[in-house]
């Protein structure tokens, strides 16, 4: 890929990135991705040392296309946990004009989530919605199922329309049984790993993957 503003900063973090790559993509043997999608779970791989990734990331058809699209029209991204935002390149995001958002420690997210006996995250996924962040947005879960769980009612019960879906969540409690939920969605591109494994790691490399491919459809 042609890119600059999302390689790393100098010749020897470059190598030192590319090599890894280079051993990657000789160790992960067979895979059924298309290239742009084994940019996204080699990444992934990469931030983990996890090989199970080949062939636990699943995406919906339109899912890079519709993430380097968001990207290039500088379209927000919402997490779950702050961890995301704090992971994610300051510079790359400031390259499309990408803002991140999360709320899961305000006030007002705490006091609903106590008043409606509801978890934080499924609080803070409302306040984005209200705030008309995930509409075309981007929003990226790997820590909380509930997170999950919430941004998938919110586009069956009340129209919200993200861009991409990244549904990551990490657990025991419900985090297979989110990912599934959103995977059994047509109309809303998504990428999920399935079964227990996930995290805010997985996230950010596969968003910091698809800031990749989105200067690279920029620079074509």
């Amino acid at each position: 890929m042609n890119t600059t503003v999302t390689e790393q900063l100098t010749p020897a973090g470059r190598r030192i990135e590319h090599e890894s790559f280079s051993i990657i993509d000789r160790e992960a043997g067979p895979h059924g991705y298309t290239p742009e999608q084994w940019t996204i779970v080699r990444r992934m791989i990469h931030a983990t040392a996890d090989f199970e990734f080949n062939g636990l990331t699943r995406f919906h058809p339109g899912a890079v296309a519709a993430g380097a699209a968001a990207i290039l029209a500088g379209r927000p991204i919402v997490a779950d946990v702050e961890m995301i935002c704090v992971g994610l390149s300051r510079p790359r995001l400031a390259h499309f004009g990408v803002t991140t958002h999360q709320f899961i420690a305000d006030e007002d997210v705490i006091a609903a989530a106590r008043a409606g006996n509801s978890t934080r995250a499924v609080q803070a996924m409302r306040k984005a919605q209200a705030r008309g962040l995930l509409n075309g947005g981007i929003v990226a879960i790997g820590n909380a199922p509930t997170a999950l769980l919430e941004v998938v009612r919110l586009i069956r019960e009340e129209s919200a329309r993200p861009a991409l879906v990244i549904g990551m969540p990490v657990g025991f409690v419900s985090a297979v049984e989110s990912k599934a939920a959103l995977a059994g969605i047509a109309d809303t591109p998504w990428i999920v790993t399935d079964g227990r494994k996930g995290g805010s790691t997985l996230a950010v490399a596969a968003l910091h993957a698809l800031l990749a491919l989105a200067e690279a459809r920029q620079q074509a």
